[in-house]
């Protein structure tokens, strides 16, 4: 019987015109790590946010995570997204400092026994300063406070370049790894063509 998801092939392979391709790692962690308290600094906190609209959700979206090639919720059908935002079983939380939200934090529970970490991410002023480590300690905590047996997250080699190793030090552990290719939403115009500069913009023939 053929597999259902066929080996990549050896060696260099072209990619449609238009595509990209990129590396995704996938973690987990099987019981909750024992972490030293990292509070968040003064003037930040971590907020519930129970459902957004969807256009101020993309916002926020696009304000942490365009420069990541983040585009999955971007280009995500409204109703579906609405859906989504809607389920008790998906808690989105924002980063607020005063009034500005500078951080996302998405938990979805939507399948027994299990949380994964959809999406986590700092705006660029705020990266480096080890809010990071305050926000996954509060995932972990929310995660497994419920009756999950697997937290678990991915990423892919156009996040930030610490991603992976943060994952590691926070006690998720890798175990696959996946070649993922999609249309460039940047030459679709779901996303404008200054998005993660670091990922090369190549124009189809």
């Amino acid at each position: 019987m053929d597999s259902p998801n066929p080996p990549v092939a050896l060696g260099y392979s072209p990619l449609p015109p238009g595509c990209l391709a990129n590396v995704v790692t996938c973690l987990e962690m099987r019981a909750r790590p024992a972490m030293a308290p990292q509070p968040f600094p003064a003037g930040l906190t971590l907020e519930r946010w129970e459902h957004p609209a969807t256009d101020a959700y993309r916002a926020l979206f696009r304000h942490v995570g365009e420069r990541w090639m983040w585009a999955s919720r971007v280009i995500m059908p409204e109703a579906k997204l609405r859906a989504i935002l809607d389920d008790p079983c998906v808690e989105v939380s924002r980063l607020m400092r005063g009034g500005e939200a500078v951080g996302i934090l998405e938990l979805d529970f939507r399948t027994k026994g299990e949380c994964e970490l959809g999406f986590f991410g700092l705006a660029a002023d705020v990266i480096g300063q080890g809010i990071g480590r305050s926000m996954m300690q509060a995932a972990i905590a929310r995660a497994w406070a419920a009756p999950i047996n697997r937290f678990w997250v991915h990423t892919c080699s156009f996040d930030h370049p610490a991603a992976v190793r943060f994952y590691q030090a926070s006690g998720f552990r890798p175990y696959a790894l996946m070649v993922e290719v999609h249309p460039d939403p940047r030459l679709t115009g779901q996303m404008p063509r200054s998005a993660a500069p670091h990922v090369p913009l190549i124009e189809p023939a």
